[in-house]
């Protein structure tokens, strides 16, 4: 049973030099993801086939100044991490500090992995990169709960990784923006996300999984603009499963977004709906038989860090609660450890206890169905209906 207190909907890890090698199909040793030293001593990540490299520092960044972290994303070896990154036994004391119960734990340079085109190659590391997860979280297996992830090279090959995973036990399942096989709004994924609902496993997209939102894109003026518009990405998921009927025809399919933010959601409702209204009198368009905004208010769900809009839009009544996932991002750059605690105490100050309580642990333990508060979530999300 997991302990009392906040559970982060988005946390991460740094891949150590063997996740890939150690754990891949041996066809694909010789070429798999891996740790080199660049001639000025730095260590980054290499991915065949795959123009831009990863610098070390730019995954492990948490808890950094900017000029800390400019310096060491071009000089860190692989030796400097916090072992805490890679090792699930030396987590809890990164977790304890800032005062994390536990976990939802999705990959790193796994996302880069995501957009690449080779799909074999894909697929294999990806199986490599889940093997390696299983001992990660079995460190700390009511602490860490694994997200596996799967290449989507058809659907019967999806079906099957979902299916290791619920073997595995993993607690849902990190996508690739763009599938292998058509898109996701294609009639034949019906297959898929009907296994999603049997298993119980949440289909999760993060930001920087999809080609035209990711870092590997060419982006327009100043290198922030980039940062500005990856949210695009998953709104463009969400926006595809929603207007193709996903939810319509399985309304138990659980869609989660990661690190996309959560502040834009009521606009986005909003705007949906409008569109919906011009193309159809009552708004109800073919293939559904409500609002579009009703299914997003009912199966899909954001994580956000420090995006204090998302807070505001509950206490206003903009937003339900139940649709928030708190998250650390850990140990990212972006992430608000150790500062977790000061930060929610101050952005959430203007929620009820339980409004909080559903933001920072209880909705994330009912949407990935962990060990911790399901009863209680259930509860509150009914009273909030």
């Amino acid at each position: 049973m997991i302990p009392r207190g906040t559970i982060s909907a988005d946390s991460h890890i740094v891949e150590p030099p063997n996740c890939y090698v150690d754990f891949i199909d041996p066809k694909y040793r010789d070429t798999a993801p891996r740790i080199v030293k660049r001639e000025d001593g730095a260590d980054i990540y290499v991915i065949e086939g795959m123009r831009k490299t990863a610098p070390i520092g730019f995954i492990d960044g948490a808890g950094r100044t900017v000029a800390e972290r400019a310096k060491r994303a071009q000089a860190m070896t692989f030796d400097e991490t916090r072992a805490g990154g890679w090792n699930g036994k030396a987590r809890a004391a990164d977790m304890d500090r800032d005062g994390i119960a536990a976990e939802i734990i999705y990959s790193s340079l796994g996302m880069g992995i995501c957009t690449h085109r080779d799909m074999d190659y894909k697929d294999a590391c990806m199986k490599a990169y889940n093997r390696w997860l299983q001992t990660f979280c079995a460190d700390q297996p009511d602490r860490l709960f694994g997200l596996a992830m799967t290449a989507v090279r058809d659907v019967d090959s999806a079906i099957e990784d979902f299916r290791t995973a619920k073997e595995m036990g993993m607690v849902g399942m990190m996508m690739p923006g763009m599938p292998g096989y058509e898109d996701y709004d294609h009639p034949d994924y019906d297959a898929l996300w009907e296994c999603a609902v049997d298993l119980d496993l949440p289909i999760c997209f993060h930001i920087l999984t999809s080609r035209g939102g990711s870092i590997y894109d060419e982006r327009r003026g100043h290198p922030m603009n980039g940062f500005l518009a990856i949210i695009r990405a998953v709104q463009d998921v969400v926006g595809l499963m929603v207007l193709g009927g996903a939810f319509e025809r399985f309304p138990k399919l659980k869609l989660v977004c990661a690190e996309g933010d959560a502040g834009w959601m009521p606009h986005y409702r909003y705007r949906m709906d409008h569109a919906a209204f011009n193309a159809a009198e009552d708004g109800i368009i073919k293939g559904l038989s409500k609002l579009p905004s009703e299914y997003l208010k009912s199966n899909v769900w954001t994580t956000f860090q420090d995006d204090w809009t998302a807070f505001q839009s509950v206490q206003a009544g903009m937003m339900d609660a139940k649709q928030l996932l708190w998250a650390n991002d850990f140990p990212h750059t972006d992430s608000t450890w150790p500062l977790s605690q000061e930060l929610l105490a101050d952005h959430a100050s203007g929620l009820t206890e339980q409004q909080r309580q559903m933001i920072m642990r209880d909705n994330v333990a009912g949407v990935f169905n962990l060990p911790a508060g399901n009863e209680s979530w259930r509860m509150q999300a009914e009273a909030a209906e």
